[in-house]
């Protein structure tokens, strides 16, 4: 299984404004941090901002920041909102589905149960569970050596 760009980048936006817990960020600011496309960001930051995992701030000096506490964004949660497409397999999607055998297949059951226990495990792990820790601290060093350069 492979998370689109949008639901690994949702990921990381939190990741980048729970680092930066004091300061609004922008999306430029996450763009140079890791590299990646500001467009793509701002479709992304809409859908975080939509679930109220994120708060935006328009204007000048606007930018985003958690709209929660970090102990309270589930991974799973947030994978669940930001990931466009979680059906593994065509079969998921009556709508769409186009293979002959889906009434006497039995992969549709295995596969949904993984899905589930996929889910169900990032379930266990917070925003804070990322963030705290030696490695957590590791991580956030990193990430506000990056920038942004006003803090």
């Amino acid at each position: 299984m492979q998370l689109s760009l949008h639901a690994d980048y949702a990921l990381r936006v939190l990741i980048y404004a729970g680092a930066h817990p004091a300061t609004t960020v922008t999306t430029q600011q996450i763009s140079d941090a890791y590299g990646i496309s500001r467009n793509h960001l701002v479709r992304v930051v809409h859908t975080l901002d939509e679930q109220g995992y994120v708060k935006v701030t328009q204007g000048r000096s606007g930018g985003l920041s958690l709209a929660k506490l970090p102990a309270e964004i589930h991974l799973g949660q947030v994978v669940r909102h930001a990931e466009p497409n979680l059906r593994l397999v065509e079969c998921f999607d009556r709508a769409t589905n186009t293979c002959p055998i889906i009434d006497t297949c039995g992969l549709k059951a295995p596969l949904r149960k993984a899905l589930d226990a996929f889910l169900k495990e990032l379930d266990k792990y917070t925003l804070a569970d990322l963030l705290d820790g030696p490695r957590g601290a590791q991580m956030t060093q990193a990430l506000v050596q990056l920038g942004p350069k006003n803090t």
